[in-house]
């Protein structure tokens, strides 16, 4: 009863706070959902599959450049084209996939494979003129929800939470089918579960297009949150670390990892630049890399595991 009383809280916590805050705090939870759910995306293969990706820009980019093409050259709702960039993310996915799990590769070497890939479809959107090539592409601003586009920032709000709410069920889903127990499995010692029957090039797959095919549909969002995309901000290997660094912080392989530690990322950029952005340049940048330190050195499983871990030591009533 007392989780359903401080989730039912919670849920209605924020169903009203959007209309009780200023606009940039507005913004500042909106960025908060959003990273949320791109790391809840990571978090299927990275965090429960255990293979560590650092290209998942491309992903991104690839659902939020098909949106954006299909719906100013086609006249395609973004809230359909979003569908299209997932299924050419899960595509690239499978072939990234083929070619590192085929052949084995595992830790640093699967992460380079997709770091490459990345960068090659970054230099491909530099060079692109459909894309935009250097200059980007704008996407023109006429307010229609049909179209993706809302006045004010109240309609994203809301829009960034439903995402990061269906993200974590499909998470709590996987959590909870023999999926997920196969992707723990692998990440725990692959060749054991190899060799206990398990397919494990198969579940690496899966979880691979599902991780891949969530990220673009965040990409639609962030589209037509922006009105501007570029390539050299997109598809910058700093954004893949900005999607893997949430779950990373928060807990990888749990529900709850990466949003808290969005939360707790966004908030310590945000009193960084707050506090410490008036004087020599940059330095409030170097403050959040240095919170951010103390942070992994002081909580390595994250933040999730270790509350979770400090509680059950002080539950009342627990056998010794």
């Amino acid at each position: 009863m007392l989780r359903l009383g401080l989730g039912t809280a919670a849920a209605v916590a924020l169903l009203v706070l959007p209309f009780w805050v200023p606009s940039a705090w507005q913004n500042l939870l909106i960025t908060t959902f959003y990273y949320a759910y791109l790391g809840q995306a990571w978090n299927i293969l990275g965090g429960y599959a255990g293979q560590l990706s650092l290209g998942h820009a491309a992903f991104f980019a690839i659902g939020a450049y098909t949106s954006a093409i299909l719906a100013t050259q086609y006249a395609i709702s973004p809230w359909l084209g979003m569908f299209a960039g997932a299924a050419l993310a899960a595509i690239l996915s499978l072939g990234i996939g083929y070619l590192g799990f085929r052949f084995g590769l595992r830790g640093f070497y699967f992460i380079l494979l997709t770091l490459a890939v990345a960068e090659i479809c970054r230099l491909i959107a530099l060079h692109l003129p459909l894309l935009g090539g250097y200059t980007g592409l704008f996407i023109n601003y006429t307010p229609n929800p049909w179209q993706f586009q809302f006045q004010g920032k109240i309609p994203y709000y809301f829009i960034a939470l439903g995402f990061l709410a269906a993200g974590s069920g499909i998470v709590w889903l996987i959590q909870r089918s023999k999926l997920g127990a196969y992707l723990v499995a692998i990440r725990e010692d692959e060749d054991a579960s190899e060799a206990l029957g398990v397919d494990t090039f198969r579940y690496k797959m899966i979880a691979y297009a599902l991780s891949a095919s969530l990220t673009a549909l965040g990409g639609t969002f962030y589209a037509y949150y922006q009105y501007y995309l570029q390539p050299n901000t997109v598809l910058h290997i700093n954004h893949s670390v900005d999607i893997m660094i949430r779950p990373i912080v928060g807990g990888a392989g749990t529900i709850l990892g990466p949003v808290l530690g969005s939360f707790l990322l966004e908030l310590l950029g945000e009193f960084s630049r707050t506090y410490f952005a008036g004087g020599m340049a940059g330095l409030s940048v170097v403050i959040y890399g240095v919170l951010l330190i103390i942070v992994v050195l002081f909580l390595p499983r994250g933040v999730y595991p270790t509350l979770a871990h400090l509680m059950r030591r002080r539950r009342p009533g627990r056998a010794a």
